[in-house]
């Protein structure tokens, strides 16, 4: 029999196993964020509005509202599993104790262990809260100075978050891609649908350094890469961004590189500037110029979107990262293939030597470890504030 110290197991286990309370107010059980009496009665509104056979005449309000309904309904019903079956093992606990049943208070303790991760994890999604956590996201990879070496690892970290996203079922569009010169790439974008894709990812923004032996270096040399990835959320017609004409610059070009199936080969491909920002989107997705353009306007929308949140955070190394030269002193995260392997989020200090499994996209680790340090950051400066 191992010893369990229940209270050690969570500040949510209470000291009496008799009652297992539910707060009415943000909790720090639920990230301090749930409030568990506004949700249950947002998703009480939301059952009685699905009711409404005049809903689907705004289709896209019902779309909305029916996601929303969805995410209230997976996270009410979630911590009730979790409430109930914590308060099973700590009664069959009670219950083994008091008959001195050594095998029953084994599975008990190893059953309430087990709830531990989940609880972990229902208290990260709980911190999906913002604004647009819940939304699609544009993810954009740009490669650093370094020509084929860097072009390659740009590749490399697209795919990374490809082979994530398809983990999860998340749908993915190709919507711009510059070719390496000789491998690789120089720039992409896509956009991952699926719900809180840009909640999940959107501490991914910064700059990603590869050591390893270059494959293109005849001498078997090791180098170093730089690429910067940029992760801005799809916003509906309901936020207001106001871009004035005259402070665009458009730009029409062939659709080129080696996407192949993804990329369509015509001279419909459209770049768009944002002046006063230097903000530049581009697309080359769509077959006709004005759906380009009118896509390219959504992903600009977006940037702007994400620039200005960025600018309320009263920490503002990530905006000034995007800011700077793509190499040296501005990384978020190392992966060292050589002379070891070790991958390490220089925020976080969470590292692993599964370097296969994180390429391959295997990195909750760091998108988790990274979300509950930027939360904390924010609780801090709210504090502080």
């Amino acid at each position: 029999m191992f010893p369990l110290k229940l209270q050690e197991f969570s500040p949510c286990v209470p000291k009496s196993n008799k009652r297992l309370p539910i707060s009415a107010s943000p909790s720090r059980c639920y990230g301090g964020i749930f409030d568990w009496d506004n949700a249950t009665r947002r998703l009480e509104e939301l059952n009685a509005l699905s009711e409404d056979p005049n809903l689907w005449n705004d289709s896209r309000t019902a779309q909305k509202l029916m996601r929303e309904r969805t995410h209230l309904d997976k996270a009410i019903g979630g911590y009730r599993k979790l409430e109930t079956e914590l308060k099973d093992g700590l009664d069959l606990l009670e219950l083994a104790e008091g008959e001195k049943d050594a095998a029953m208070i084994r599975e008990a303790e190893t059953a309430i262990l087990a709830l531990k991760t989940d609880a972990a994890q229902r208290e990260l999604e709980s911190l999906l809260s913002g604004e647009v956590d819940g939304n699609d996201c544009y993810l954009e990879v740009n490669a650093g100075a370094g020509g084929t070496e860097a072009q390659d690892w740009a590749q490399m970290l697209l795919r990374m978050y490809l082979r994530w996203a398809e983990k999860r079922g998340y749908k993915i569009s190709w919507l711009d891609e510059s070719a390496g010169d000789e491998a690789g790439l120089k720039s992409a974008v896509v956009q991952i649908s699926g719900e809180n894709a840009y909640g999940w990812l959107k501490t991914e923004s910064g700059v990603h350094r590869l050591v390893r032996i270059s494959p293109f270096d005849s001498n078997a040399r090791r180098h170093t890469s730089f690429s910067a990835i940029s992760v801005s959320p799809v916003i509906d017609d309901e936020i207001e961004i106001e871009i004035l004409d005259k402070d665009l610059k458009v730009d029409t070009y062939r659709a080129s590189g080696a996407g192949g199936q993804h990329v369509n080969k015509t001279d419909s491909a459209v770049r768009i500037t944002h002046i006063p920002t230097n903000t530049i989107v581009a697309c080359q997705q769509e077959r006709s110029q004005h759906a380009n353009r009118d896509k390219a306007m959504k992903m600009l929308k977006a940037k702007l979107y994400e620039l200005e949140m960025r600018k309320r955070e009263e920490k503002a190394n990530a905006i000034e990262a995007a800011k700077t030269d793509i190499g040296w002193g501005h990384q978020i995260r190392s992966y060292v293939l050589q002379p070891y392997q070790l991958v390490k989020d220089l925020r976080t200090e969470v590292e692993t030597s599964n370097t296969g499994g994180v390429l391959d996209g295997d990195i909750d680790m760091f998108l988790a470890a990274a979300l509950a340090h930027r939360i904390q950051g924010e609780d801090s400066a709210g504090d502080a504030g």
